[in-house]
């Protein structure tokens, strides 16, 4: 797995993207597990393991919060209306996502 993270970060040095190379891993390991190349048996348990600790992940963000915040308080409407929307629009493509691979391999929603 640790190979894909690379084969990520190598790519978008490589090509220029805007994207980071982790972001790329990711999606590289998403195309293995649905190709079958990666089994999610190989996964599972550091993905649990993550999953169970996934509030630390939170910490650097409340960090940047107490750091930047004068900046905050300056701007906190865009911020928040940024938020809201980008919260309802996220919901709405999940939402339509779900509902077109429902209707188109019927899944039970779970």
């Amino acid at each position: 797995m640790l190979l894909l993270q690379f084969a990520g970060e190598a790519l978008g040095r490589s090509l220029g993207l805007p994207v980071p190379g982790n972001v790329i891993g990711m999606g590289l390991l998403l195309a293995a597990l649905a190709g079958g190349l990666v089994r999610l048996e190989w996964v599972q348990e550091a993905a649990d393991l993550l999953l169970s600790h996934f509030a630390l992940f939170f910490v650097p963000a409340g960090v940047g919060v107490m750091v930047y915040y004068d900046v905050i308080r300056q701007e906190w409407l865009p911020i928040v209306v940024a938020t809201v929307l980008s919260t309802f629009a996220v919901m709405a493509v999940t939402g339509w996502t779900e509902g077109y691979l429902a209707r188109r391999g019927g899944s039970d929603g779970c």
